[in-house]
């Protein structure tokens, strides 16, 4: 989700460092590097090594979805102003 966030922020002209930008890269391509030699090694059928590197990818994919639909939500939102600021005004 970092990532994801990260690379929208940049669209939207959100300052994000480079050595972050570059660390949620590097830590996703650990993340699916380290699930390819586990598959790889485990003694499963294909089929199984399959179905988990499927559901690894899909819940990837749920995670960004979510957190990109949770941040659209919020720009169409009316902004609500708290009690406590409404007083002092």
């Amino acid at each position: 989700m970092s990532l994801q966030k990260s690379v929208r922020d940049r669209l939207e002209n959100i300052p994000v460092t480079n050595i972050y930008f570059g660390l949620c890269w590097l830590s996703l391509g650990l993340s699916l590097l380290l699930l390819g030699v586990g598959l790889w090694n485990a003694e499963l059928a294909l089929s199984e090594k399959g179905f988990y590197s499927m559901s690894y990818l899909l819940s990837l994919f749920a995670a960004v979805a979510v957190q990109k639909n949770v941040r659209d939500l919020a720009l169409f939102e009316p902004e609500t102003v708290p009690e406590r600021e409404m007083e002092t005004e």
